[in-house]
């Protein structure tokens, strides 16, 4: 049944909405959270046979032993320090208590009342340029679950499903959660804050170098909370939790879509049911999940096998001192060194593309060269296709690609055919380039053979330039370039028709 909506202004006359989100980050060390088994969320081992990176502890079998991920308490710090939070002179894991066929153990080694990290908070910028600060509650480490497929149902969901397929390489995969604290005063911003609250997560993780940071691929996941109260009520509304929100532009509109649902529920008298709900790309729209637990329905426990985390004070000025700069600073700073007037630059932010655009420019394109393919053709295509720009191709691909035409290999008709191909899979620039034939054309002879016979089939328009119209140039430009199939230079074949209509 179709869910109804309040409209978005009404929704925020009659109630407050209040969030928080938790975001869980895949961290990119080589090696599992507690195992020596290898961590599909490092780059060198994407894209593996399902179950291949796996050991006893990973599969939950008996007699195996959890050891901490040296690395992963590293990265963790870090990321605790960016949140400008508080460390914890010692920290313990427990054991988190559920069934599911993807926790094989039957329980998440995880932090409970002892994080590593605590009390923080963390600035965002919007795209009228005011900075909300965000509080932070806590930053624990953890260990991810594996991952079901469900095979035969229409929605990919285990509603209707023939039967379930698990995938136990991820079991094991090192996390960070970050927890918010409750977050007011969002108002008709709430969705645009969300936003940009993730952007600046998955901006502080790539800085730091401790994950890829792809939501496409999960490597960070947010789930968001929303609730709201009437106006003038001190206590807090029913949440629900929308689970593994996977776009920045799905952030938003998941946020959006329940403060509206939920407000046309209560406008009528209903309750809010806490909840997890699932969120659909396609429709736009949240569906219920299970029952929200509370914590005591987990039965905490600490983990017998593991002694406390007790990071010394020396280790964590260490990686204080090596912290990048923060992310509102970062932004200025690229603005300025690129260049860019206010509305180009905002483009790059609120099209989610500013570490696109950064890696394409590290990757040897100039700054507008980088800025005109993102926001132009490669958006263009992602629209069309409802789908990240990340995911159709690679910053590097982009510098080669702009390389290119500065080299005067590719024009850029020739360079958005280039980039269709790369899109598809086929390869590099230039590999796609050499098999389409996307070259070029500089052979002179040919391509004063291809002016005169565009002139001789056009006598009124020779006419016309012999006379100073030169702007009739352009017939016969055209139609050179049909006939070489848009692989000359049209800057030269203007040049060839003005020479041989003066000869």
């Amino acid at each position: 049944m179709k869910d109804k909506l309040m409209d978005f202004h009404k929704a925020l006359e009659l109630f407050e909405p209040v969030m928080g989100f938790e975001v869980h980050v895949e961290l990119g060390t080589r090696t599992k959270m507690f195992s020596a088994a290898p961590n599909p969320a490092h780059p060198d081992f994407h894209d593996v046979e399902p179950n291949t990176l796996v050991d006893p502890l990973s599969l939950g079998l008996p007699g195996s032993l959890p050891v901490v991920n040296e690395q992963a308490v590293r990265y963790s710090i870090a990321l605790g320090l960016a949140l400008n939070c508080e460390i914890a002179t010692s920290s313990r894991f427990a054991r988190k208590n559920y069934f599911y066929p993807d926790t094989p153990k039957n329980y998440q080694i995880s932090q409970y009342d002892e994080p590593i990290a605590f009390e923080g908070s963390v600035e965002v910028e919007l795209a009228d340029g005011r900075q909300i600060t965000i509080p932070i509650e806590r930053a624990h480490m953890e260990e991810d679950a594996g991952k079901l497929t469900h095979v035969g149902g229409s929605t990919g969901r285990i509603q209707g499903a023939e039967y379930s397929l698990v995938d136990y390489n991820r079991a094991g995969v090192p996390l960070v959660e970050i927890v918010t604290k409750p977050i007011f005063g969002g108002e008709h911003s709430s969705p645009e804050i969300a936003k940009a609250y993730v952007a600046t997560i998955r901006d502080i993780v790539l800085s730091l170098g401790i994950s890829e940071a792809r939501l496409e691929r999960g490597n960070l996941r947010c789930d968001a909370n929303v609730s709201l109260r009437p106006r003038g009520q001190e206590q807090l509304g029913t949440r629900t939790e929308t689970k593994n929100v996977n776009s920045m532009r799905s952030v938003e509109r998941a946020v959006r879509y329940e403060i509206q649902r939920q407000a046309a529920i209560l406008a009528d008298g209903g309750t809010i049911i806490q909840e997890t709900r699932h969120w659909h790309e396609d429709t736009g729209t949240t569906s219920p999940g299970r029952p929200k637990s509370d914590a005591d329905d987990y039965r905490y426990f600490p983990e017998p096998d593991l002694l406390p985390v007790a990071p010394s004070r020396e280790l964590v000025e260490e990686l204080r001192a090596q912290l990048p700069e923060q992310p509102v600073a970062r932004r200025r700073r690229l603005k300025a060194e690129w260049g860019f007037a206010d509305l180009e630059f905002q483009d790059v932010v609120n099209g989610d593309m500013l570490h696109l655009v950064e890696a394409t420019v590290a990757a040897g394109a100039s700054p507008q060269a980088a800025r005109k393919w993102w926001t132009g053709e490669i958006a263009r295509v992602a629209n069309e296709r409802g789908v990240e720009a990340s995911t159709l191709v690679e910053p590097a691909h982009v510098a080669e690609l702009q390389q290119l035409i500065d080299e005067g290999t590719l024009t850029d008709r020739l360079a958005r055919q280039a980039l269709e191909g790369v899109i598809a899979g086929e390869g590099s620039p230039s590999e796609v380039a050499a098999a389409r034939g996307l070259q070029v054309v500089t052979d002179e002879s040919a391509l004063v053979a291809a002016v005169d016979e565009a002139l001789g089939a056009q006598p009124d328009v020779l006419q016309k330039i012999r006379d100073g119209k030169v702007q009739a140039a352009g017939a016969v430009i055209g139609a050179v370039m049909k006939a070489m199939r848009g692989q000359a230079d049209a800057a030269r074949v203007r040049e060839i028709v003005l020479e041989r209509a003066s000869s």
